[in-house]
């Protein structure tokens, strides 16, 4: 029984100390690449004269304000850690979201 009360101890101990690491910055050739691949998908849409384009492109349009929110949070080390990891993730899901559209505007008629 103590040595399960020691165990938990050094269980919290250790997420604790997972807590107060800081939040390794994303690589900048990874963030050079999202700018690019949201601004590409946003140009490209926007410019496209489909009308499924056209009702995209307002929508594309906040993209790369969203991401520089999220990467702002991300490197501000005076941000949460949790704030920050969130951050991280938005980002990489914003390029997802950017790279997937930007697929598929050929379906769309863009070139």
């Amino acid at each position: 029984m103590r040595w399960l009360v020691v165990m938990l101890a050094l269980a919290g101990c250790a997420k604790h100390e997972e807590q107060q690491k800081p939040v390794e910055p994303l690589p900048a050739a990874e963030v050079a690449r999202a700018h690019e691949a949201c601004q590409s998908y946003v140009d490209k849409v926007c410019a496209c004269t489909s009308p499924a384009a056209q009702k995209q492109c307002p929508l594309a349009k906040p993209l790369p304000q969203a991401l520089d929110l999220s990467l702002q949070t991300a490197a501000n080390p005076g941000e949460e850690r949790d704030s920050q990891m969130r951050a991280q993730v938005f980002v990489r899901e914003t390029v997802k979201e950017c790279v997937e559209e930007l697929a598929k505007l050929p379906a769309l008629g863009c070139h």
